[in-house]
């Protein structure tokens, strides 16, 4: 009996192994691939296959017909190019979705073509109506100069205008929107923010940067709830169909922090947020309260981080630099006070809760760094929730030499937009001179000291397409190719790094490395899949490319229709 059951046992037990060893049907493959992993122990692959949320398999398209089930879905990429999800490390959803919605001025190519616009949309409303608008920048205006409330006067007398520039810093009002503010001659600048005015009569000249925007802004009416609804949706949908994966929101305030859980409680967003919200104020007393949120709605929505905005803007001369504007009277100002930020810091610490700090002027980047080195000194690791804080600087935009070590001495993460530069540097040898140029952009140079550099786009600031951010990394160079005087081609980085940049830097600053940034097997299914390699086409193409699917948690986010599938 004995010798019957033995070889019954062991057919037994070699079938249940090779049952176990047998791998389960993915819901999806994709083979024919040029897959880009961003994983350096497999860093190439032809084939990708998903079960659920969570990539299954990756490697040979042999391999992948294992995981072949009578419902798997097969994709073939025919020889397209795929990447990790791609990350916006910088971005302003509400303002993204804000463009589609209101007056855009993007296109304001000069100054008559700004004013043609804005005195149409004032022939539309009624009088009395506040207009509204975003995005002229005066950079290839002739003369490039701001404009003046008197420009506006013309066009709108009856309706108070309040048109913001591209960079969020400065903003131009009419007589009667500085009249409903009560700004006048005799109004002093407030903290953080200044008032233009003419030289000779001392009056406003409409223009107004950074704190002194507020004066206006909390006279204008707010946005509905539903307004910022629909902007929140429509941004994260367009963002989607561009090919990012997760955008890491720069800044909310408690109501907009509602509406976007409200949106994925709806099931009506599929983008990830991670999410800051602006301290020091009332909705970084609440996270310190009462904690961060962590990967909620299936890892789609976090909010774990304090946005501190700590200077202006280098185009509206509001950025905090060391020694004066070359081409100005003033080295900017900051934006907050620094005994204001230091108990919020302290606290951040001991509450395992992120900082990230907008610093775009030398000054502002070393005031932030010590202010950094000074709270990390303070609070002990020991006292600490989370040992490894990962603070952010946010744009990191002007550096001093001297300041560049100190990023990854204290373990501080540059958060960094490419685009920046190739727009910026038209006008930055105007306003720094040549030589603070040498620490502006400086992507190599920090890479090179060992600090974590991630990109984004700071959309609605730029377009927030991220075939322009990897152009800008790699090329430094305009759109058109033009490179000028002071640009520091040797500050451009490798496609490698670039594309780090936008996948696997940006999820270890959002302390998401074990669960996306690279192509592997156990992480979470994020892909964008491009029409062309942008690790090898010729620079100039790389603007060219485009998104044909988005891929988010295993589900098709976005397809352009390109990609044969059943």
């Amino acid at each position: 009996m004995k010798n019957i059951l033995l070889p019954l046992v062991l057919v037994l037990v070699l079938a249940l192994r090779a049952r176990s060893e047998t791998p389960q049907p993915a819901d999806t493959i994709f083979v024919n691939g040029n897959i880009y992993t961003v994983n350096a122990a497999a860093p190439h692959a032809a084939a990708i296959a998903i079960k659920s949320e969570r990539i299954l398999f990756v490697g040979s398209n042999e391999e992948a017909k294992k995981y072949s089930g009578p419902t798997t879905r097969t994709i073939d990429l025919a020889g397209k190019t795929v990447v990790p999800g791609l990350t916006d490390s910088h971005y302003h959803i509400l303002g993204v979705g804000e463009r589609l919605t209101h007056l855009n001025l993007e296109d304001a190519t000069s100054r008559e073509i700004l004013l043609n616009k804005v005195k149409q949309e004032a022939q539309e409303i009624t009088r009395g109506r506040w207009l509204t608008g975003r995005g002229w920048i005066e950079t290839f205006w002739k003369p490039p100069v701001f404009p003046t409330r008197e420009d506006l006067d013309k066009i709108s007398p009856a309706n108070p205008v309040f048109l913001v520039r591209a960079d969020g810093h400065g903003a131009v009002a009419n007589s009667a929107a500085l009249k409903a503010a009560g700004i006048d001659a005799k109004m002093p600048d407030p903290f953080g923010g200044q008032i233009l005015r003419d030289k000779k009569t001392g009056e406003p000249t409409g223009m107004l940067l950074d704190n002194a925007m507020e004066l206006v802004e909390k006279k204008i009416p707010p946005s509905s709830p539903e307004d910022n609804e629909k902007a929140i949706f429509l941004g994260a949908l367009r963002t989607v169909n561009l090919g990012w994966c997760e955008i890491q929101n720069a800044g909310s305030y408690l109501s907009q922090l509602e509406l976007m859980q409200k949106l994925y409680g709806e099931g009506k967003i599929k983008l990830r947020i991670y999410n800051a919200v602006y301290g020091p104020g009332a909705a970084a007393d609440k996270i310190l309260t009462d904690g961060p949120i962590l990967d909620a709605y299936d890892y789609h929505f976090t909010t774990r981080t304090i946005k501190v905005v700590f200077d202006g803007s280098l185009g509206s001369r509001s950025a905090a630099l060391l020694e004066p504007y070359s081409d100005a009277d003033t080295s900017g100002f900051l934006t907050q006070k620094e005994a204001d930020l230091r108990p919020m810091l302290r606290e951040a610490l001991r509450r395992g809760i992120q900082v990230e700090t907008h610093a775009i002027g030398d000054r502002a980047n070393r005031i932030i760094l010590d202010l950094y080195e000074e709270a990390f000194r303070a609070v002990q690791p020991n006292e600490r929730k989370v040992k490894e804080p990962r603070w952010r600087v946010e744009h990191a935009q002007i550096l001093s030499p001297s300041d560049i070590p100190r990023f990854a001495k204290l373990g501080v993460i540059a958060s960094m937009q490419p685009s920046h530069a190739i727009s910026d540097l038209f006008f930055a040898p105007s306003r720094l001179g040549e030589k603070r140029l040498a620490g502006a952009y400086a992507w190599q140079s920090l890479l090179k000291s060992g600090a974590i550099v991630t990109a984004g786009s700071d959309a609605p600031v730029e377009q927030g397409n991220p075939m322009i951010e990897f152009y800008a990394a790699v090329a430094r160079k305009s759109q058109s190719g033009f490179s000028g005087p002071g640009w520091h081609p040797e500050q451009a980085v490798s496609r490698p790094q670039a594309l780090a940049m936008l996948t696997r830097w940006p999820a270890y600053a959002a302390f998401q490395e074990n669960e996306k940034g690279s192509i592997a097997t156990g992480k979470l299914a994020d892909l964008t899949i491009l029409s062309d390699d942008i690790m090898k086409i010729p620079e100039p193409d790389i603007l060219r490319t485009h998104c044909l699917m988005t891929v988010i948690g295993g589900e098709i986010a976005y397809d352009a229709g390109e990609l044969a599938r059943p």
